[in-house]
């Protein structure tokens, strides 16, 4: 996994300059059969990085431009009337609609109503759509990524809560540093272009998806993921209230269940992927903003005093250290991997 890793990051180098993290983050989440919301302003080639991605893991690719006037339809497909020249009979056949593919890139995914962004729903969370009572299933495996501009919001339709947590992670994209942006200018205006060759196919990617939920880890690296979780929430009645005093003052709501699920299982990928044969706490941290920050709910506080989710989320890493966690099991792990 990890020679493979190493070869699409430098197929995917080859066009996409910088931005490691990011792909990095990309990578995770599509081992996990996961889904990722990029957030970045226009011109950061995120439609370039996915593109390019399909074609390093040789994966059907539709890219989907969200607008006002878009019909769930439009996305999912529909039935139409066909008529068979020779016997004069009419039935109703399926058109598949560009969500049939193994990668989808659902560009500005808040431009279009909640109707037609609930359409990606059933096909994030089951792999399939209903048409006409039918059930469709989708081509595996199965990848959407969501765009979405922080600058712009005339005219858009944020996601609900219910429809971000089924994203496995929140992607920042920033602007590139200036040896990057040169790079970028001097390889975008000339007349040849860098080919990329595939370096997985869909069954490897299957078959890689498998082998990260088999990657073990040890019980004080479940409850170090559970705690960062479930400090963000509210108190439960009848229960202690835990929560840091930062969290409880600029907070409105936290994490659910599905963020301690998405911290496991990208801790597990990260592990396989940088080749090392169990989950460790380091790894449960570098995946902690991008699997928390759309979960987080700030309040009017943190909107006053200028906090944000990530530095919320900063300041529980700091708070939570890898010390909290049982040191005698860690070692008896690694001793047992050794």
């Amino acid at each position: 996994m990890r020679e493979a890793y190493d070869q699409l990051h430098s197929q995917v180098s080859k066009v996409v300059v910088g931005q490691k993290e990011v792909i990095d983050q990309i990578f995770l989440a599509l081992f996990c059969r996961g889904h990722a919301l990029l957030v970045g302003v226009p011109g950061l080639a995120k439609t370039l990085l996915v593109s390019t991605i399909a074609r390093t893991l040789n994966l059907t690719f539709n890219r989907i431009q969200f607008t006002p006037d878009l019909m769930p339809s439009d996305i999912t497909g529909t039935e139409v009337m066909e008529e068979d020249r020779s016997t004069r009979r009419r039935e109703f056949r399926f058109m598949k609609g560009p969500i049939f593919a193994n990668m989808i890139l659902a560009d500005e995914i808040n431009r279009t109503p909640p109707k037609t962004q609930a359409a990606l729903l059933e096909a994030m969370q089951e792999h399939h759509v209903t048409i006409g009572g039918q059930c469709n299933d989708l081509p595996q495996p199965f990848f959407v990524l969501a765009t979405q501009n922080p600058i712009e919001q005339e005219g858009t339709y944020p996601l609900p809560e219910a429809q971000l947590d089924r994203f496995m992670f929140m992607v920042h994209v920033d602007y590139p540093g200036e040896q990057e942006e040169l790079t970028i200018v001097q390889r975008t205006t000339v007349g040849s272009q860098a080919q990329v060759e595939p370096v997985l196919d869909a069954q490897t990617v299957q078959q890689t998806q498998d082998l990260v939920r088999e990657v073990p880890v040890a019980d004080h690296v479940v409850r170090y993921a559970l705690r960062l979780v479930r400090a963000t929430r509210q108190p439960v009645k009848g229960h202690s209230d835990d929560r840091p005093p930062f969290i409880e003052k600029y907070l409105a709501w936290g994490a659910g269940p599905r963020a301690s699920q998405y911290l496991v299982l990208a801790g597990k990928a990260r592990a396989a992927l940088q080749g090392s044969s169990h989950v460790r706490i380091e790894d449960i941290r570098a995946v902690a903003h991008p699997v928390l920050r759309h979960r987080l709910i700030v309040n009017f506080n943190a909107e006053a005093d200028g906090v944000n989710a990530d530095q919320l989320i900063d300041q529980l890493l700091e708070l939570i250290s890898p010390e909290d966690a049982d040191p005698a099991t860690s070692r008896q792990m690694d001793a047992v991997m050794r």
